[in-house]
């Protein structure tokens, strides 16, 4: 049987990994001229930057896919665990590290914040208690089956849900257990990993500090991009076909059956058929001739981003891997960005220097400094108005708070923004995450991983179920592999 998968994206590497492996005969399309999608590399005078996501958890689901690699094959993935998870930095001078064991962490918080590390530590354990008791069925498994509902982790999920915070907010979970207005606005910044407010995104989401703060954040030995340099050896080694600068004009429908695809005024055909572009084009590029699913189409984008990428003349002891300069105003910060739809004057500034870990990353005395600000969606907004006026703004902020002028020590630049990240990964509305999950019904709202009505069509990535970010979308590859039919 024949497998065709459109996107070649790190969920859609993975599907085609597990497809692969169940015995279909695998081809990838891919519009672009590299893979891997937000998960891609560049360098620069010098200088070598991941240019998407920089928060590696969950590394087992990568480990899982390597496992899969033919028989023969000799593809390691090595990398390490963390002791910090990420350096805070405030207007005020407080500085805090986030250790990933509990109980290190929690004695940071009691020495530089005042708080017990007693409230820490068990803030940490509800936060794993949620996630063990609603992953397994609200990430792992279709939401969209009923055989879900009838698996025996429902039940304890069920007799436990009054305790995920579903009708309240991740704000209103954290000012209740955390008090603290400094410890509450870096809780509430996990919101941030899946392109939320958590002024409105439901308080299960605050289980999301479990994984980083917990089990652990971990640091691939050549940077993010050996994740999809790694998945996309497995792949060839199972005799995956990867087409590049291939752009996908159609999926071909019968009978309400997928049964190939268009490409360059080609009829390709197929058992099966996966998507791992954005729904939304998805939709209304590649199905535009079926019924269209309007209501999820249009629920609210999740947030963009900015990111400059500078190589930086001085190294800074300060920084670790994962740094952030947090807003005086965090929550005008997210009326900003999902009611305004713009950017406050004072934005949180995320910092990633991953020549911390990989000093080749930058030549000797430098850094390779990953800049973003979170930003809205693309929705029409004056972006060559906004983006010199948020440089000057994070310049400012950093200069000020490092105590030193930023801009004399930037040597290159390059900068991604929500039009260009619509441009090179075809996500809708430059949108990180697909739909936000600003609603206590979001994890039920995004697409399934399935058509219900059309045969053989599938979908993975980070617009659909369970979600986005790498552990997200890998995890929708894992779903479709076991949705999908055998090989007989």
């Amino acid at each position: 049987m024949k497998a065709l998968i459109i996107g070649a994206g790190v969920g859609g590497i993975a599907t085609s990994i597990r497809l692969a492996k169940k015995g279909y005969e695998v081809e990838v399309y891919e519009q672009n001229s590299y893979p891997g999608g937000k998960l891609s590399v560049f360098e620069q005078d010098g200088f070598r930057f991941d240019a998407g996501p920089s928060l590696f958890t969950i590394p087992e689901l990568v480990d899982d896919l390597v496992a899969l690699q033919a028989e023969g094959a000799q593809i390691e993935f090595p990398y390490k665990k963390l002791d910090e998870s990420c350096r805070y930095f405030w207007e005020d001078g407080k500085r805090l590290t986030a250790f990933t064991t509990p109980e290190k962490f929690g004695a940071e918080v009691e020495s530089v914040l005042g708080v017990s590390a007693e409230v820490v530590v068990n803030y940490i354990k509800n936060a794993e208690f949620k996630y063990e008791k609603s992953a397994r069925i609200f990430l792992e498994k279709s939401l969209h089956k009923s055989s879900t509902f009838l698996s025996k982790d429902i039940l304890p999920a069920l007799l436990n849900i009054y305790k995920f915070g579903l009708f309240e907010s991740m704000n209103q979970v954290n000012e209740a257990k955390l008090k603290h207005p400094k410890l509450v606005q870096l809780f509430n910044r996990f919101a941030t990993y899946n392109g939320s407010d958590p002024y409105q995104a439901p308080g299960i989401l605050t289980s999301i500090a479990n994984l980083e703060l917990n089990r652990g954040t971990f640091y691939p030995k050549s940077g993010m991009y050996q994740i999809t340099d790694t998945l996309l050896k497995v792949a060839d080694s199972l005799g995956v076909k990867f087409l590049f600068n291939a752009g996908v004009e159609k999926i071909i429908v019968e009978d309400k059956k997928a049964v190939g695809i268009q490409q360059n005024g080609e009829t390709i055909l197929a058992d099966l058929v996966v998507s791992n572009m954005d729904i939304y084009p998805t939709y209304k590029k590649l199905l535009s001739e079926q019924k269209q699913p309007e209501a999820i189409l249009n629920q609210e984008r999740s947030s963009s981003a900015l990111i400059f990428y500078w190589g930086i003349g001085k190294e800074f002891s300060e920084f670790g891997l994962h740094n952030i300069f947090f807003s005086d105003d965090y929550k005008k910060e997210f009326r900003h960005i999902f009611k305004s739809k713009t950017i406050a004057s004072d934005p949180t500034i995320y910092v990633n220097i991953t020549s911390k870990h990989t000093p080749s990353d930058a030549p000797e005395g430098m850094e390779n400094w990953f800049v973003m600000v979170n930003v809205p969606s693309n929705s029409g907004q004056d972006w060559d108005k906004l983006i010199p006026e948020i440089k000057n703004s994070v310049l400012a902020k950093l200069s000020r708070m490092l105590n030193v002028d930023i801009s004399e020590y930037i040597k290159t630049e390059s900068i991604l923004e929500p039009r260009t990240i619509e441009s090179k990964t075809s996500s809708y509305q430059g949108a990180l995450y697909g739909s936000s999950s600003n609603n206590r019904y979001s994890a039920f709202l995004r697409h399934p991983n399935f058509h219900q009505k059309i045969k053989g069509l599938y979908f993975s990535g980070g617009s659909v179920h369970p979600g986005g970010g790498i552990p997200l979308c890998l995890l929708s590859a894992k779903i479709i592999d076991d949705l999908s039919p055998e090989i007989k």
